[in-house]
């Protein structure tokens, strides 16, 4: 059984500390979101900190928002962080909805998707250490990971999943119950066979979790509200925050029911003690 942590971001300076709880305990991943008009630390910097930290545990985005970065130096620091972990980078990728984050890298909120496109084919490029394009060669150094990092896709479109199927090696399915989950598992499994690929798709599941005293719960809601208060939904996505303990076993066990490999509880409270409640319930 494969769970992992997603990371707060109210306070970054304990960021260390949770790495390495984690890793010395029984979990199987860190997850770190990124936006770029909010208060979160800068995810790749933040995750190139947490391997040094760290010996074990696997390193994501969860997920990156690509179309806001140049392309180029996304190869080169994606590389570099699998790298410099010994492969254990996985590169969750999504195309983001906030206009608030494509103005600032002045990014065309409208073309995000088709940039995520045209990314995921340079990045596929690089990593294989083809040259990046007409006069300009390779760009190094090479991952880890031959081929680059594990890619997964986040969304809903029926885009999104049309990229696992072109891209990538899996899908991160978040913000809904095991039963919606399933749909989406499956047709993202449907996309993978039409598009002839060997094997299957990495299937993982998010579910928001804030375990401990009234506190904790409190400020993870906060925190939820704030990062979701764009779509105008924060007050029911803060409504679903998982609190008690057997809520967060039994979702657990129907996200591996429904073919998960992997289920990702985000922490939204900095309440570092979270990593061994979470341990002690599940492991």
């Amino acid at each position: 059984m494969k769970i992992g942590l997603g990371l707060p971001v109210d306070d970054p300076a304990l960021l260390l500390t949770w790495a390495r709880r984690a890793d010395a305990g029984p979990f199987s991943t860190l997850g770190l979101l990124d936006r770029l008009v909010h208060d979160n630390p800068e995810p790749l910097v933040t995750l190139a900190a947490l391997a040094g930290a760290t010996s074990r545990i696997r390193l994501q985005t969860e997920v990156l928002l690509a179309p806001l970065h140049r392309t180029a130096l996304l190869a080169k620091q994606s590389a570099t962080l699998d790298l410099v972990s010994g492969g254990r980078f996985t590169l969750g990728v999504g195309v983001g909805g906030r206009a608030d984050d494509c103005l600032a890298a002045g990014v065309d909120l409208r073309r995000r998707g088709r940039r995520l496109d045209e990314q995921m084919t340079l990045l596929r490029r690089v990593w294989s250490g083809e040259p990046y394009g007409d006069g300009v060669g390779p760009i190094g150094p090479a991952p880890a990971t031959p081929g680059g990092p594990e890619v997964l896709f986040g969304g809903f479109a029926p885009a999104a999943l049309e990229r696992v199927g072109r891209f990538g090696d899996g899908f991160l399915g978040a913000a809904l119950p095991p039963a919606g989950m399933a749909g989406l598992f499956r047709d993202v499994e449907a996309v993978w066979r039409r598009h002839e690929r060997p094997g299957r798709p990495r299937l993982v599941a998010q579910a928001n979790v804030a375990l401990g005293p009234r506190g904790t719960v409190d400020d993870a809601r906060r925190n939820l509200r704030a990062y979701y208060g764009f779509t105008g939904r924060a007050d029911h996505i803060a409504d679903g925050l998982l609190t008690e303990p057997e809520a967060i076993r039994e979702a657990v066990d129907a996200f591996l029911g429904i073919g998960a490999d992997e289920v990702m509880l985000y922490c939204w409270s900095s309440d570092v003690g979270q990593t061994d409640r979470l341990a002690e319930l599940l492991f």
